[in-house]
Order: structure tokens, then C-alpha cells, then sequence
């Protein structure tokens, strides 16, 4: 079996590279495949929770990401000094993900066998 990474650095909302990098992430677990995602730079606003998109009439992308665990897909990383740039509190993350210091992101990079920067 293959191993994955899909690294989500785009904010959830104003482009399709969020949604993408969700997808990606569903499709290649459809395939029996080792996916982990990485949020890092403003990829981490998208673990922020009660988000409400309407106002912008975009559907809500934490109503995808909560499908995650159902594909196996349940190796969920976000960069610690992204969210500390952003000031964004750990505590209030929707999604249940693990932090990882520059050093450890890149020991898990050159863990993986495939690598997807969306």
C-alpha cells in the first residue's frame, strides 16, 4: 500500500483549492490507499469550526471534512506554527487533527511515497 500526503495550504473559502484538497483526499482513500492531510499556512482556517459560508453563498467545507474518518482517512496534521501565526486557539478546531513542529512535517514528507500540494 501507498503512501499519501495531501498538504492543504489555500483558506476554506474565495478558491476551489480547499474543497479540492478535501476531494483528492476522499479519492485516493476510495482506493484502499494510506492518505494523510496536512493543513498548514492559511490552510489551517479551514480546522476552525462554526464556519458559515452562506453569507459568501458557499456550501459549508467542514460538512465534507467530517466524512474523512468514514473514507479511513484519519491521519489529520496541521502545522503548529501556521496556527500560531494566524492566531488561531488549538482548543477551538473543529476537526480532531495532530500537531506537528516544521522538523516533524518534514520527517513526514520523507515518509511518504506520494505527495499533493493543493
Amino acid at each position: 500500500m501507498k503512501q499519501f500526503l495531501v498538504i492543504s495550504s489555500s483558506a476554506p473559502y474565495g478558491t476551489a483549492h480547499a474543497r479540492e484538497a478535501t476531494d483528492l483526499a476522499l479519492a485516493t482513500a476510495l482506493f484502499d490507499q494510506k492518505v494523510a492531510l496536512l493543513f498548514q499556512g492559511d490552510g489551517v482556517f479551514q480546522l476552525q469550526a462554526n464556519q458559515n459560508p452562506a453569507a459568501i453563498e458557499q456550501k459549508n467545507l467542514s460538512a465534507m471534512q467530517q466524512a474523512l474518518p468514514l473514507y479511513d482517512v484519519e491521519d489529520l496534521f496541521y502545522c503548529t506554527d501556521s496556527l500560531q501565526e494566524r492566531g488561531v486557539d488549538p482548543d477551538t478546531l473543529a476537526l480532531s487533527a495532530k500537531p506537528l513542529s516544521r522538523n516533524e512535517i518534514a520527517s513526514l514528507i520523507r515518509q511518504q511515497d506520494h505527495i499533493f500540494h493543493v
